[in-house]
């Protein structure tokens, strides 16, 4: 696209926003009109008999009630996200233990569930937790923590579910169901304010258009001032805006036939995640030493925050269409998915934490992603057989860069404390001695690596419920998958023209070459005469890089490298319920999860087989109608092999991210209840207790982890209440107070390397963490207008999340990022 072009299509895309928004909150102001020449309807009447919502999920591809189920499932409803002002996946995890996903950078999102994480650091390896929206499956990091729009509901599956929704989801799967378009004209606008400059609008519009045709609009704006500043120029470090809109469209086509269409956008643009530098630094021009020392580490919540990033933002651009495609048959029914998803990347991190340009360093992640998903599905009953089956196809194509930058004095600073060589530093001494007029300081040097991916899945599956008597069912299901994979590496030499022309400038006066110690260097190999020295040219610097150094990328410096592979599984699951009275199921399981091979996107030619999960699974849900309680309740033991994961190797001077592999094993309590308590009063638990340890690891550093834990908490529990005081004529007041608890994680021998574990004199990582949300909220008596009060995090709980050690052992600084503050404010939203 020319520049003319994108500038038309920037203003386009502003007007289509503008139009967007405007049209959705100047619904509501006709609406008033109208309403303003009839009285407003009388408020519901007020219901027979108190009774529990009843919950439908479609968690086995089939429409149950939550109580029918046999999966440990927790279900996150619409009014748990009005409550907690939660804007995406990631404003929930708190309150659905177990399950805890990393989103200080959306773009390069990560899930755990039951101790399983997603390692989705390079385009190489492959999700652990499957994210779906609508049934089809959302692919990498970068496109699963999207803005919430129009959602009814969120079922978070614990435990493998290879056989119904397939790969990528050894640990479980989020399942996200959007509303669809209805028959009745209705709509919503609302409008929220808050503290560090917050600011949020939405809209709704559903538009029925005749019997068989309805229209579904949503649009939504969030944008922030940022909660942290830089100490010294003051700007926000972690400011932005978010925009993102969603249409849908439901045709009945005839009596059998419905097809619904829709269609995702959003734009993300923020600033990256604030790294807050922990190292005392001394004055300038010296330097900290090289290692950092994590003795002397300060603690991060509460010091000051400086970046000299000049572009660190995060951006993204998703679109995403679906169509969907339902025909009822006598026999039962056939569902066509097709979908398309995708999303561009670019996020610049801040990673040495100060503003000293002898020890810059940051890096950047820019990611291309498209995928595309076609599914049949075929369901239905046959006397006491209730099956569905199906066929699957999936492919992705993407691209990513991994980059580093430095400056010319980071290199000098770099070098002096690895090999006690300042290389530029001495140069420049020298040409300056010399009156030669060349600068070596302050010049740009970037390291970048480049991948592709092209993978394509296969995918046939069935699942059969047997209802062998009116009390038991027995379910058998399995799913063949089998996944190739094409990747390519490519990394080239450092970019740095303007130091490699002073250089040549240098090289031209006779300052270099300049024999040095070759064993200082480490570079004896390279030593022809064997007197110990070695020349170090404009030709020999050029060469030399720092981020990627390893023997084999310095080996294929300039070449592209190729690798194919393929996998495949057999996924089988066997479920066993019994219903001993009408309010009680039993139920065992066993399931086996897949996640496919993949590669090491910084090693060329680096590649690990297929990681796989047993899980077995007993459990109990009740639903005790008179007392207006439902609860389930589960233990589980699950063998994990071949786990993938990506860390920080520090046994090298030069850090490097590895994939390693390991096996491990757990086992844990699963539990949830509601309880309707009366007309105005509910009430809701959940909690979960896990053992997680590792078998036969040896971590790169050569630690030993063999039974030790893997870094999840033992406990972790959030618990609920709303409580509705009607006030008659002036309508109702609702109070609801939610609490989150996540125990101290459980570290290991190997977790102070990685920095995610651990204690220092100043301060913990994985500490036990607290959140408590309120919320308070009027609605009139038409129902149509609410204001609501809310605060998340009340008591200002601050927690170090990790620690960013990439320049650890390069220039001796590490950073720190911490929790969010306190967040509060109003919401006025108008129904009609």
């Amino acid at each position: 696209m020319g520049k003319g072009n994108a500038m038309t299509y920037n203003r386009l895309s502003r007007g289509v926003r503008r139009a967007l928004l405007t049209s959705l909150l100047a619904t509501p102001a006709l609406a008033v009109q109208a309403q303003a020449q009839h009285p407003p309807p009388a408020p519901p009447a007020p219901p027979e008999a108190v009774e529990l919502d009843r919950i439908v999920v479609t968690a086995q591809s089939r429409e149950q009630e939550l109580k029918d189920v046999p999966i440990a499932l927790q279900v996150v409803g619409e009014n748990v996200i009005e409550q907690t002002m939660a804007e995406n996946l990631g404003d929930l995890d708190s309150f659905v233990p177990g399950l805890s996903i990393s989103d200080d950078q959306p773009t390069q999102a990560s899930f755990k569930l039951r101790g399983l994480s997603t390692g989705d650091f390079g385009i190489g390896t492959d999700p652990t937790v499957g994210v779906y929206v609508d049934g089809v499956y959302a692919g990498r990091g970068g496109g699963t923590v999207l803005p919430f729009l129009d959602v009814e509901r969120i079922e978070v599956l614990k435990g493998p579910q290879g056989t119904l929704f397939g790969r990528n989801t050894a640990a479980g799967a989020v399942s996200i169901v959007t509303k669809r378009p209805g028959d009745t004209p209705e709509g919503r606008a609302r409008v929220r304010i808050g503290n560090h400059g917050k600011q949020y609008v939405d809209g709704m519009l559903n538009l029925p258009a005749g019997d068989t045709v309805a229209f579904r609009l949503n649009a939504m704006d969030s944008r922030s001032d940022g909660w942290i500043r830089d100490a010294a120029s003051g700007r926000p470090l972690d400011d932005g805006r978010n925009w993102a809109t969603r249409a849908a469209l439901r045709w009945d086509i005839g009596d059998n036939t419905q097809m619904l269409l829709s269609w995702d956008h959003e734009d993300l643009d923020q600033r990256s995640r604030p790294a807050i530098g922990i190292v005392a630094l001394p004055p300038a021009p010296g330097v900290p030493p090289v290692p950092a020392d994590p003795a002397g580490y300060q603690d991060p919540v509460g010091h000051a925050a400086y970046t000299d990033v000049v572009d660190n933002n995060e951006t993204r651009t998703f679109d995403g269409a679906t169509l969907i495609l339902d025909h009822a048959f006598e026999w039962g029914h056939l569902v066509s998915t097709s979908a398309w998803r995708s999303f561009d990347t670019y996020n610049r991190a801040e990673e040495d934490g100060t503003r000293r340009r002898e020890l810059y360093l940051d890096t950047i992640n820019i990611e291309d992603n498209t995928t595309w998903y076609q599914e049949f599905k075929f369901s239905g009953t046959s006397g006491r057989l209730d099956w569905v089956a199906g066929t699957s196809w999936f492919q992705e194509k993407a691209s990513q860069s991994s980059v580093v930058d430095l400056t010319s004095d980071s290199i000098n600073t770099a070098a002096a404390g690895l090999y006690g060589l300042p290389l530029f530093g001495m140069l420049q001494d020298a040409a300056d001695y010399y009156g030669i007029p060349v600068q070596l300081f302050g010049h740009p040097w970037r390291e970048a690596y480049d991948n592709t991916v092209d993978s394509t899945a296969y995918a046939v599956f069935g699942d059969v419920i047997w209802h062998a008597t009116d009390t038991l069912n027995l379910t058998l299901g399995l799913r063949y998958t089998r996944d190739r994979k094409a990747f390519t590496w490519f990394n080239d030499h450092h970019r740095a023209d303007a130091l490699n022309q002073a250089l040549q400038t240098l090289e031209q006066y006779g300052v270099l070459p300049q024999p040095l110690p070759c064993a200082v260097l480490g570079l004896c190999a390279l030593d022809g005469d064997g007197d110990g020295l070695i020349a170090i040219d404009a030709a020999f610097l050029a060469g030399f890089d720092l981020a990627f150094s390893d023997p084999v990328s310095m080996a294929n410096k300039g070449v592209t490298n190729r690798a194919r592979h393929a996998w495949s599984d057999w996924s089988p699951r066997l479920v066993v319920d019994y219903h001993p009275s009408a309010d009680t199921m039993l139920f065992a399981s066993v399931a086996k999860g897949y996640k496919a091979g993949g590669y090491n996107a910084f090693s060329p030619g680096a590649s690990f087989a297929n990681e796989s999960v047993w899980n077995f699974e007993a459990g109990i849900k009740r639903d005790l109608r008179d007392l207006r309680i439902q609860y389930e309740a589960s233990v589980f033991h699950y063998v994990y092999d071949n786990r993938q994961a990506i860390r920080l190797d520090t046994t090298s001077e030069i850090p490097r991210y590895v994939v390693s592999t390991s096996d491990l094993a757990a086992r844990g309590i699963d539990f949830s209840a509601r309880w309707q308590a009366s007309d105005r009063l509910s009430v809701d638990v959940a909690a979960e207790w896990i053992d997680s340890t590792y078998k036969n690891y040896v971590t790169p550093e050569g630690i030993d982890l063999d039974g030790q834990p893997t870094g999840e908490p033992s406990l972790s529990f959030a618990a609920g209440a709303a409580y509705t005081v009607p006030l008659g004529a002036h309508g109702e007041l609702t109070l609801s107070a939610r609490h989150a608890y996540g125990g101290s994680a459980r570290c290991n021998a190997g977790s102070l390397s990685q920095g995610n574990c651990g204690r220092y004199p100043a301060f913990s990582i994985g500490e036990e963490r607290n959140r408590t949300d309120l919320y308070l909220r009027w609605r009139s008596p038409s129902t149509h207008w609410s204001v609501a009060a809310y605060a998340n995090n009340v008591f200002d709980n601050r927690y170090v999340n990790g620690l960013y050690t990439y320049g650890t052992t390069v220039v001796g600084t590490t950073a720190a990022g911490i929790s969010e503050p306190r967040f509060y404010g109003m919401e006025l939203m108008y129904r009609f």
